[in-house]
């Protein structure tokens, strides 16, 4: 599935979230405020009008939620096509009741406005613009067609000419305005959502993968004495049996086995570490253990820091994959070469990821880290880089990991995208640096020094 596509189908999941119940209770609200609307109009204020015809709408809406309450369960969700004609429903049984008391001279029309701002909130583009221009259409026709509000005394209610312009053009302008707001807003939280959720499923698979780690370290601490007990006797064993061929195989083949037992455990303990020994390493291999899995992608990855005074930080798992998700990126971006450089003093830590390719686009610097789908891509941009397959998510999520862990990140470019380079020496492409308060994930020496204890028991 494309980028674009999962946008569509994100979109068009959002589209089913209105229950029919909430459009329901809505529409109880509407026939209340419109039978209260027409009662007060005729009785208090004895305007003339059709008051037969206005019920009879008012009627139709009536009937239409009571069988929509008892033909279809509470818990049903509007699908984006039944959302769509209830919606339009509502715009047209409000227009009528308009053209029946005055049009565009009656204040009510602004309600109008209502229903086509629930329909940008939740529904495709195609359809919110359909329902935009058939309000638009309808406002336009209560211009021109709609029956005179006349009191009892048959004095016709209306506003000057201009007004019902600037009536018509206000609407017109409120329409297109609030239905790109509600939709952009709703676009955007849904976004941050997706986003979010795509960022909590990385941090809980980082997380088992941990958990998984520490579950293989107790193995392999726990096995290491009888499968070394089993190795020293085989080997026993095989000098002992030399006059015997037969056995001496079997012991041998038991050697062996140990040592594939052996190279099991340490294999599969790669997934991750979480025993007590490794909750914290020096930055050097916290980041090389970050770096590790892109190694073999065909870019050079050269990790630089100075090994003076490196300092112990801890292994979280947000680290780690925050570190993996930036590098991965500057790997896929990249010519040739990426450059890691750590650096620490007394009160921070600074690591900073830098690429030769071509740098960030300009117009999108201030948006980096922002949740958003990518368009679908050319066939030249999935031929130069072949192994992306990412929905444009992975520097809000490394950057979501590492400031739950009090990092700072800023995002830049070594050169102008569009300039020759200055000098050989000068940064070509993009820089990520990820700043931390030192006591933020640095470990005292003293603490990492202390006993251990116990490994701690790995609960489902």
């Amino acid at each position: 599935m494309t980028d674009a596509e999962i946008g569509i189908f994100g979109e068009r999941r959002r589209a089913n979230w209105i229950r029919l119940r909430t459009m329901i209770v809505l529409r109880w609200f509407a026939i209340v405020g419109q039978l209260t609307a027409i009662a007060v109009a005729e009785y208090v204020y004895n305007l003339d009008m059709e008051t037969g015809l206005c019920i009879m709408a008012v009627g139709i809406s009536i009937i239409g939620n009571l069988v929509a309450t008892f033909i279809f369960p509470q818990s049903k969700r509007l699908s984006e096509t039944e959302n769509l004609l209830m919606v339009i429903f509502d715009v047209l049984q409000l227009a009528f009741l308009l053209f029946l008391t005055g049009g565009l001279h009656n204040p009510f029309s602004l309600l109008l406005l209502a229903p086509v701002t629930v329909s940008a909130a939740v529904l495709p583009l195609g359809r919110t613009v359909l329902l935009n221009a058939v309000a638009l259409a309808l406002v336009t026709g209560l211009v021109f067609y709609h029956l005179p509000l006349k009191t009892e005394s048959g004095q016709v209610l209306r506003i000057p000419d201009l007004f019902v312009f600037g009536q018509w053009t206000a609407m017109t302008i409120a329409l297109v305005f609030i239905s790109l707001y509600a939709r952009r807003i709703t676009q955007e939280m849904s976004a941050m959502g997706d986003a979010l959720a795509a960022t909590q499923m990385a941090l809980a698979r980082a997380q088992k993968l941990n958990d998984l780690g520490g579950v293989i370290a107790a193995a392999a601490h726990e096995l290491g004495t009888p499968l070394a007990t089993i190795k020293l006797t085989s080997g026993e064993l095989i000098e002992e049996l030399a006059d015997r061929p037969e056995l001496q195989s079997d012991a041998t083949l038991i050697r062996e086995q140990a040592d594939r037992c052996r190279d099991i455990l340490r294999s599969m303990g790669r997934a991750g570490k979480d025993d007590p020994q490794v909750r914290h390493a020096p930055l050097m291999e916290v980041i090389r253990e970050a770096a590790e899995p892109h190694e073999d992608r065909g870019k050079t990855i050269l990790i630089d820091g100075d090994c003076e005074g490196e300092p112990l930080i801890l292994r979280r798992p947000e680290i780690i994959h925050g570190i993996r998700n930036l590098i991965q990126n500057a790997v896929d971006f990249a010519r040739t070469t990426v450059e890691v450089e750590a650096t620490w003093t007394e009160s921070q830590i600074s690591v900073r990821i830098v690429d030769d390719g071509r740098g960030f686009p300009p117009h999108l610097l201030g948006r980096i880290g922002d949740p958003f789908m990518r368009s679908r891509r050319t066939e030249s941009q999935r031929q130069a880089r072949p192994a992306y397959e990412g929905m444009g998510l992975g520097l809000f999520i490394a950057k979501t990991l590492l400031e739950r862990t009090g990092a700072e990140l800023s995002f830049a470019n070594g050169h102008d995208p569009f300039a020759a380079p200055r000098s050989e020496d000068e940064h070509q492409g993009a820089i990520v640096e990820v700043i931390w308060p030192r006591e933020a994930i640095a470990v005292d020496t003293r603490t990492a020094r202390a006993p251990l204890g116990r490994n701690t028991l790995v609960e489902n």
